[in-house]
């Protein structure tokens, strides 16, 4: 039975298939490269063609996953509103405000989030962030026009909105930007793979997966060869400077969710698990005394698979019995 984290995680990410104009979700990993295409608006394709900037307005609750200028315009007074930023994993989203006209004074705010927040958990958890949990939001109305602008530090971000006079209401510039280093990422599609790479950087680095997946690790490079530990009291890698772990859960936050694999040592070839949750995460934690690199690719697990469970295979951590 699906839970409500994935049912609002999918309906977060069906704005990506659903709403034209804004979409790579759909988009084959295999396909020609003007197939994608075929999933965009007609405006979005005359926009991306001639590289003009690509405009259309805001919604109360929306996603955006591609470059352009949005505009709010409150027709009603709009109290809870927000809107799911999200971009390749090897890019970081700039927010530039072109204009805002909000009444602070009466109880109007506008507010950025370097990650994403759901139901109380965040996205990089505080674990994996480089920033107190405070100094993640950009409050339009505490800095006014001292930072109108804002970059996130991974592929994800949030915008916060409550706009109460009709007529009021604010424009923003999105922008991608390369980032040569990924690492939290929250993946667009249910299918893919990645290669994180954390050189001589102290820091942990997650990769979340909002699906029931098949995850293949198929190379790891940890700088100190062939050891997947599932996790049980006695076992662990605790002590370990630099490992990867496979987490999985019910909620946003891998701080939160369950450990279910630990890798302590470099390996080449192939691990392999299935992990039926609603969100799994492969988390990579770095002393930064190292270069650590691990690649992995994963896909869907499917109805038959799910229905299915043999060995090798975690899902009874996410599916309790009833």
């Amino acid at each position: 039975m699906a839970s409500a984290f994935r049912l609002q995680c999918h309906c977060i990410l069906i704005f990506l298939a659903a709403l034209k104009g804004e979409t790579r979700y759909l988009e084959a990993r295999g396909a020609g490269e003007d197939e994608p295409f075929l999933l965009l608006s007609a405006d979005l394709k005359r926009a991306l063609a001639g590289r003009q900037l690509y405009h259309r307005a805001l919604r109360c609750i929306d996603m955006l996953s591609v470059e352009g200028q949005f505009t709010f315009t409150a027709a009603q007074p709009q109290l809870h509103c927000a809107a799911f930023l999200i971009g390749d994993p090897e890019e970081l989203i700039t927010l530039d405000y072109d204009f805002v006209n909000i009444d602070c004074q009466g109880g109007d705010f506008l507010k950025v989030f370097d990650g994403w927040i759901l139901k109380g958990e965040k996205f990089p958890s505080s674990l994996d962030h480089p920033l107190p949990t405070s100094e993640r939001y950009t409050d339009f109305c505490e800095s006014g026009n001292i930072r109108r602008s804002f970059r996130s530090s991974q592929n994800v971000a949030m915008i916060f909105f409550r706009v109460h006079e009709p007529g009021n209401g604010f424009t923003f510039t999105i922008k991608k930007n390369a980032n040569l280093f990924p690492c939290n990422v929250i993946s667009q599609t249910p299918t893919g793979r990645f290669t994180m790479v954390i050189p001589h950087q102290h820091r942990n680095c997650s990769f979340s997966i909002i699906y029931p997946v098949v995850i293949k690790i198929s190379d790891l490079i940890l700088g100190h060869l062939n050891s997947l530990h599932l996790k049980k009291p006695s076992t662990s890698c605790a002590g370990v400077g630099d490992f990867v772990e496979l987490l999985g859960g019910t909620g946003l936050d891998p701080s939160k969710m369950f450990p279910l694999a630990d890798l302590c040592q470099s390996f080449h070839g192939s691990a392999q698990m299935k992990i039926g949750c609603d969100n799994t995460v492969l988390r990579m934690v770095s002393s930064g005394k190292h270069i650590n690199r691990v690649s992995f690719e994963y896909h869907q697990l499917d109805q038959y698979e799910l229905e299915n469970r043999k060995e090798n295979s975690i899902e009874e951590f996410c599916f309790p019995s009833i």
